[in-house]
């Protein structure tokens, strides 16, 4: 909840926090932790932010956004967002990050 509270304020974030709420939640959680409720059917378990984004930056957020999993290496579970467009993905890897500090 002060994730959402922190977005609300800034134009560029106002779209994120839905996107994420529509899109992302229900595998990664409502505050990134990996919780969602479909992630008990996901194999791999998607990971906590706080962990999966240490040290990553907003060009590899943005990649895993657009590309999904296998963009990077990782999981072909997690699927891509290639139809957003590069703001919404900037705003979306920005509210992630957020989500994982």
């Amino acid at each position: 909840m002060a994730a959402s509270l922190l977005f609300a304020v800034t134009p560029l974030y106002a779209g994120a926090a839905q996107t994420y709420s529509q899109d992302c939640s229900a595998c990664h959680g409502a505050n990134g932790k990996g919780d969602g409720p479909a992630s008990r059917m996901i194999n791999p378990k998607p990971s906590d932010f706080a962990v999966a984004l240490k040290d990553k930056g907003d060009d590899w957020i943005a990649k895993v956004i657009r590309e999904g999993g296998r963009g990077v290496g990782k999981s072909p579970v997690m699927p891509s967002y290639h139809m957003l467009s590069r703001r919404q993905v900037k705003a979306l890897a920005a509210y992630v990050k957020k989500l994982g500090s």
